[in-house]
């Protein structure tokens, strides 16, 4: 008897899920975060600094572009690893790029939860207070702009689902 959950068929390739997911999560999150913090009165060079202060603190808002270069890359980076810790589950677990809608947005908001609940705290990212609109939108974008496009990346390079046999892959949104 096979267990349904454990890995069955082809597997995702790892450049694909990893490079392209890493890149179209990174640059759609980075999107959601200019605009969720755009309009708290954030510019975008502020969003890329805010993320640099997670290794300078407060004094990444003085730093100019190179600070805000830093946060490009910082984002960038979480992003890529995101797309590989998706990748090596989905490499044993063949459910996560099979069901890439369902398994992507949960692993989406999983990443929020941990990177604001568990990474941030040990950082030196300013604390602020807590927003209900700003939470609501990091679950929400993290699931749509982080985990689904790196599922269905993983998904595409299987060839499994709906992107072997040509339809779209959110058709079964």
């Amino acid at each position: 008897m096979t267990n349904s959950i454990a890995r069955t068929g082809p597997t995702p390739r790892a450049f694909d899920t990893i490079l392209y997911g890493g890149l179209i999560a990174g640059t759609l999150d980075a999107i959601d975060g200019v605009v969720a913090l755009g309009a708290k009165g954030m510019n975008p060079i502020q969003v890329l600094q805010y993320i640099a202060s997670g290794l300078w603190g407060a004094d990444s808002f003085k730093g100019g572009l190179a600070t805000a270069g830093l946060g490009a890359l910082l984002h960038y980076s979480i992003a890529f690893v995101a797309a590989l810790v998706y990748y090596a589950f989905s490499r044993k677990l063949s459910l996560l790029h099979k069901e890439a809608v369902t398994w992507g947005l949960a692993y989406g908001a999983a990443v929020y939860i941990f990177m604001n609940y568990f990474v941030l705290p040990l950082s030196a990212v300013p604390k602020g207070p807590f927003s209900l609109p700003l939470f609501l939108n990091g679950i929400i974008g993290h699931a749509l702009f982080v985990g689904l496009p790196i599922a269905l990346c993983a998904r595409r390079s299987s060839g499994s689902g709906d992107a072997q046999i040509g339809r779209p892959a959110l058709q079964e949104l």
